[in-house]
């Protein structure tokens, strides 16, 4: 059988590279790495019109939502406090998009940091904008446990507590619609939402591309294969 196809987010900033200084749609290496050796093949989506959102996911088996910028807080009807960082207005459009184009067609969807504060987002869902605790230092991953909650979909893929690399300062308030969390960090932040059965829709606070332990990317590879 074919490889899923599983269609990446990019960032969308100033780069360089050889002679060149421009801009470019980045991703870092760790997100295709992972999606291959969870056995998918990765695409990479670079900020598009958000008219595109809905053909683009009909030619996925699956969505990953990568990391990055903080989620604009007028998203979620807040307004900015002083140390959430830069818009990053493109990428939110264009994400949002991809995001409800995939749960309208029920394709699976995992959001990896900024990735679960847009699902939650798109749902309806608020943001703490600033947390203490969860980054190392700038630029430094850190890592913390997460206790997964029993009966939910994260916790059939990773049962037990777990380590997990981390690097985020913004986390869940106020949940989505329909969403539930699905496991927890020791101060009680909310590191893992979902959806119900038979909707395939994950999120996870941390950076499971900066580990060795494939078993969420497994299980979003898996689930697209078996549409």
């Amino acid at each position: 059988m074919p490889k899923p196809l599983i269609g990446v987010t990019t960032y969308l900033d100033q780069a360089r590279w050889g002679v060149w200084d421009l801009p470019a749609a980045l991703l870092p290496a760790a997100y295709p790495r992972l999606v291959r050796e969870s056995g998918g093949l990765a695409v990479m989506l670079p900020p598009d019109d958000p008219s595109a959102a809905a053909e683009t996911v009909a030619r996925l088996d699956g969505l990953v939502v990568a990391g990055g910028a903080d989620v604009e807080p007028v998203r979620y009807g807040a307004e900015p406090d002083p140390r959430t960082g830069p818009p990053a207005r493109a990428r939110d459009s264009w994400e949002l998009a991809l995001v409800e184009a995939a749960l309208d067609t029920g394709t699976p969807l995992l959001g990896i940091c900024r990735g679960m504060q847009l699902l939650n987002v798109a749902l309806g869902g608020t943001l703490v904008q600033h947390l203490d605790g969860h980054t190392e230092a700038v630029g430094v991953m850190g890592r913390h446990p997460v206790t997964p909650i029993p009966g939910t979909r994260y916790a059939a893929l990773a049962p037990e507590r777990t380590e997990v690399p981390t690097y985020h300062h913004q986390c869940v308030e106020v949940l989505g619609k329909n969403l539930i969390a699905s496991a927890h960090a020791d101060d009680g932040t909310v590191e893992a939402i979902e959806l119900p059965s038979p909707t395939w829709a994950l999120g996870v606070q941390w950076h499971p591309e900066m580990g060795e332990d494939l078993r969420v990317m497994r299980g979003l590879v898996e689930a697209s294969g078996a549409r």
